[in-house]
């Protein structure tokens, strides 16, 4: 059995082992509620595009190529959201389980779908380049916490100039949906081609209003140029915000794995301080026992003599 020295060290290790958890248990739980209240910086805009868009929702083709499907091609090009680093439960490995999920369900695959990769965190890029696919781009380095905008436009940005090509049939994000701060789900959408119903949807959601509620108008707007210009303009804005939304997702998400991961690691810390804690009280009155038993032996065998 170990010494009461050796476990009273063990003791101060675990209980600096739960303060360490601890303190990650509460950073995470910050970062998780700004990121969540980072969704609702884009209302404002969110409500601006989704009146403009009712004013213009009845014409054909709004979305020109952004909707288009490309011909002669069968990639798709899958871009993968992970976290910068690890202690957060099982939040990399169920979106590395998705993607391979999404990928072995391919009708298709892997005879003539041919799958191109964009990571977005250093574990995505770690997943990627382990099993050996085609990345073609990084921007692990350039994701900071808390994300801004500015970061969100430069991925979204090459994402669109990688869809002009006509390269890829589909481009598909795999990341973390946060649903509650105990719950994500890994989910897999289609970033593009994009549908007119898609971008509504997310306008609605984060402004809280309706295409109803703001009212379509009847009859024709006179736009400068023209409306394909505007659109041209206007929506890759849309994009940004719809994906950068999808990061702040994915980043609530992942703190709130760090966050359930620390708080389990910190109980688990401390049961095993109360154990050591039983254990060397146990071994304590054990060697007063028998300390006690000695001298009253001594003493004992002295009144022999």
């Amino acid at each position: 059995m170990p010494s009461g020295k050796e476990i009273k060290s063990r003791i101060k290790s675990v209980k600096n082992t739960s303060k360490i958890t601890k303190a990650m248990e509460l950073i995470s739980t910050v970062k998780m509620k700004k990121a969540q209240e980072s969704v609702m910086i884009l209302r404002p805009f969110a409500l601006a595009v989704l009146s403009v868009l009712a004013k213009v929702s009845h014409k054909d083709d709004i979305l020109g190529v952004f909707s288009r499907i490309p011909e002669g091609t069968d990639q798709e090009l899958l871009v993968l959201v992970a976290s910068q680093k690890g202690l957060c439960g099982g939040y990399n490995t169920n979106v590395f389980k998705k993607t391979i999920e999404y990928i072995q369900n391919d009708d298709d695959a892997p005879y003539t779908h041919e799958y191109d990769y964009i990571s977005i965190g250093k574990r995505a890029r770690d997943f990627v380049l382990r099993t050996g696919q085609n990345l073609v781009a990084d921007f692990s380095e350039e994701i900071k916490d808390p994300l801004t905008p500015l970061e969100s436009r430069h991925m979204v940005r090459f994402m669109i100039d990688e869809w002009k090509t006509g390269k890829y049939s589909k481009i598909s994000i795999v990341y973390n949906h946060y649903v509650s701060a105990i719950a994500q789900l890994p989910v897999v959408e289609t970033l593009f081609p994009i549908k007119k119903e898609e971008i509504v949807s997310f306008l609605e959601h984060v402004s809280g209003e309706t295409v109803e509620s703001i009212g379509n108008y009847i009859g024709d707007y006179t736009i400068e140029p023209d409306i394909n210009t505007l659109i041209e303009a206007t929506l890759p804005m849309i994009l940004e915000a719809m994906i950068h939304e999808t990061l702040l997702e994915a980043k609530a998400a992942e703190h709130a794995a760090r966050r359930f991961a620390m708080k389990n690691a910190k109980d688990a810390a401390n049961k095993k301080a109360a154990h050591l804690t039983l254990v060397y009280n146990k071994t304590r009155q054990s060697a007063i026992t028998k300390e006690v038993s000695e001298i009253v032996s001594g003493v004992e065998s002295m009144k022999d003599m």
